[in-house]
């Protein structure tokens, strides 16, 4: 028998060593507002999607991986992959490769203010 669910991930946590820092940083990026809370066990600010019952994530107060040494987290962008690769930059984090194109889209790999390893994708389809 083999598991196979319909969404093998489920839920993705950035931890960050200041929050403020990473929600300002995020929300330049992706160019949308996280929503902040304090219901689970731990701080969290959380990215928002469409409609409330999409696959998301949360920035929390954590240790994270230096040097985008950890898992990598992709996580969808606003607008043109160029544009959100310059907001990157501006924001302070590492852009780390080019942009890589494959069937589903569009992404690049990126270093965030406190060292976590995440990618920035465009579908190809661009509604997503």
């Amino acid at each position: 028998m083999s598991f196979q669910p319909r969404h093998f991930t489920v839920w993705a946590e950035i931890p960050v060593s200041d929050m403020d820092r990473a929600v300002k940083y995020y929300e330049t990026v992706l160019q949308t507002e996280l929503k902040f809370s304090e219901d689970g066990p731990n701080p969290m600010a959380t990215f928002v999607t469409g409609d409330g019952s999409g696959v998301s994530g949360n920035l929390y107060p954590g240790r994270p991986a230096q040097n985008g040494e950890g898992p990598t987290i992709h996580l969808s962008c606003p607008g043109s992959l160029e544009e959100t690769l310059e907001r990157v930059k501006q924001a302070g984090g590492q852009v780390v490769s080019d942009i890589v194109a494959i069937p589903a889209g569009r992404f690049f790999y990126s270093v965030d203010l406190d060292g976590n390893s995440i990618g920035l994708f465009s579908p190809a389809d661009a509604t997503s």
